[in-house]
């Protein structure tokens, strides 16, 4: 196929990517037998916009329309297969199937791998199906009522279920390609396998972990809910099974521990086993809220309500005088901020958007980094008290009804309490309560945010505005503990394989997915036909 790279068009030019085509290879519109976008992005500076393509192009003739030109950003390359070839593994090679403890997108992943090459994997979710889970999630919303294990940290499809549904990655992985794939057969948008900064959103995220989990059953897999680990069994350091609610055996000598960053049960359950764990870095800080029409006055200027133009985001940082960093993440554009709680009176922040970003505000978490000389003890599980430390907080202040902490940027910079709301009306829900968020973090994170906020207000003006909302508290930003493991993705346990987020080896959808894939791999390599 042909490759044509850096196709520039502005945004005004809706319908005229063929002719682009055609004039950058020069050729008549008969010789052009089709073509499909690989990459596209937006580049919105120096006061105009412009799409940039890539482009795979079919001719009729490759050799004959190339010959003799010199055409920029050309290239023929080789077309590889669609998918990658599922490996086969021996029917009789598992005397036991192998189990998958959490069905986020590393568990899932995990166990459509293991389903596709015929190893019949049993996926355990201590939560509820994802029909149910919402039910759940949007009771406590609007009643206040927390369910511990069916809410949005614990359920199917994990914490992410309940979010942006962003589907950006830095990492270089051909697996990334896959999860995309699989994602779009789940029922995703096809868009997500060319935009540069592709995202879900929370409403079709509902309906592609659904699909996941049939497609898993299909093949030969069980998916099990309400089935919580609560303890292992281990024979001469080496995975025999594991216990389910206190009470059920269920046995394998392969155990995939894909846990979200907020099963600490699990984690002190491990530990108490003499699974190796260690103390790890994560943020602590707050969720910040903006208009979303001045969020895309700033990035987009004049086009800001252009209709090929969806909710602008953005992504910034600070390094302050202290040496910590002070970062936005998880930028929901037309979203709102949630609560997610997964653990009684404690409170706990996320942003979510659905697919059309739609909403008034936009969100993302202002979070400062916190190190583990920062827990103020060598217990591998510090950096977890440190965290519900702070949530407990959060919750007290905010009337212990899980109603949040809310205060004006210009209010939170001058140390004094909110009396009235300006323009932005904050969204998280159950409701939310006016005090002084300095009460709900550690010296260090208001002291860096302080310094901070008019830095990044230099960066994209209007960040800092004074009627900006900030919501406490926001906790869950990454695992606070990582499970070791060695080269072979194994625990000092044989046979049992820490995963994804919860387990610290990823940080978003996309990499928790592939690291579940590189696990699945490895189960299905020692047992391949």
């Amino acid at each position: 196929m042909i490759q044509i790279s850096n196709i520039k068009l502005s945004i005004e030019r809706k319908q005229d990517l063929e002719k682009e085509i055609l004039h950058r290879l020069k050729i008549k519109k008969e010789e052009l037998m089709g073509f499909t976008i690989e990459k596209k992005s937006i580049d919105a500076r120096k006061n105009t916009i412009h799409f940039i393509y890539r482009v795979l192009v079919r001719v009729s003739n490759e050799k004959a329309v190339l010959q003799g030109k010199n055409l920029k950003n050309v290239e023929i390359i080789t077309e590889g297969e669609t998918k990658p070839k599922v490996q086969k593994i021996d029917p009789k090679a598992f005397t036991k199937p192998p189990i998958v403890v959490g069905s986020g997108p590393s568990g899932l992943l995990a166990a459509l791998s293991l389903a596709e090459s015929g190893a019949k994997p049993v996926l355990l979710e201590r939560g509820m199906p994802v029909e149910q889970r919402t039910k759940d999630v949007y009771g406590f919303w609007e009643k206040g009522i927390l369910l511990e294990n069916s809410n949005v940290q614990f359920g199917e499809g994990g914490a992410g279920t309940f979010s942006d549904g962003k589907l950006t990655t830095q990492i270089k992985d051909p697996r990334v390609k896959k999860v995309l794939e699989a994602f779009i057969e789940a029922g995703a948008p096809p868009e997500i396998g060319y935009l540069n900064k592709p995202h879900v959103g929370t409403d079709i995220l509902e309906v592609v972990v659904k699909n996941l989990r049939e497609r898993i059953k299909s093949l030969g897999g069980t998916v099990l809910f309400d089935h919580q680990v609560t303890d292992i069994i281990i024979e001469k350091e080496q995975i025999r099974g594991v216990i389910i609610n206190d009470r059920e055996e269920i046995l394998s000598d392969h155990v995939v521990l894909a846990l979200g960053h907020s099963a600490r049960d699990t984690f002190l359950m491990l530990h108490k086993n003499g699974v190796p764990l260690e103390q790890k870095p994560f943020s602590l800080g707050l969720r910040i809220e903006h208009l979303q029409e001045k969020i895309d006055k700033v990035q987009y200027g004049k086009y800001y309500n252009h209709p090929r133009l969806k909710a602008g985001d953005y992504k910034l940082s600070y390094h302050a005088k202290s040496g910590r960093g002070l970062y936005t993440f998880c930028m929901c554009p037309g979203g709102e901020v949630i609560g997610a709680a997964s653990e009684k009176n404690r409170l706990v922040t996320n942003g979510m958007s659905r697919y059309k970003r739609d909403e008034e505000n936009a969100n993302s978490a202002l979070l400062v980094s916190v190190y583990p000389k920062d827990f103020g003890s060598e217990h591998p599980l510090a950096g977890v008290e440190y965290q519900r430390e702070w949530e407990e907080k959060a919750f007290i202040l905010g009337g212990s009804n899980y109603h949040a902490p809310v205060q004006r940027v210009e209010d939170f910079l001058k140390g004094r309490k909110t009396r009235a709301l300006g323009e932005v009306i904050p969204s998280y829900r159950p409701g939310y309560v006016f005090e002084d968020l300095q009460q709900t973090l550690p010296d260090y994170v208001v002291e860096t945010m302080k310094e901070g906020l008019p830095q990044l207000d230099r960066k994209l003006q209007g960040f800092g505005y004074g009627d900006a909302v900030l919501t406490g508290v926001e906790t869950r930003s990454s695992s606070p503990i990582r499970i070791l493991r060695d080269g072979n993705y194994e625990s000092s346990i044989k046979g049992l394989y820490p995963a994804g987020e919860g387990a610290g080896y990823a940080g978003g959808i996309i990499s928790a997915a592939v690291d579940g894939l590189k696990i699945a791999e490895t189960i299905i390599q020692r047992n391949i036909t």
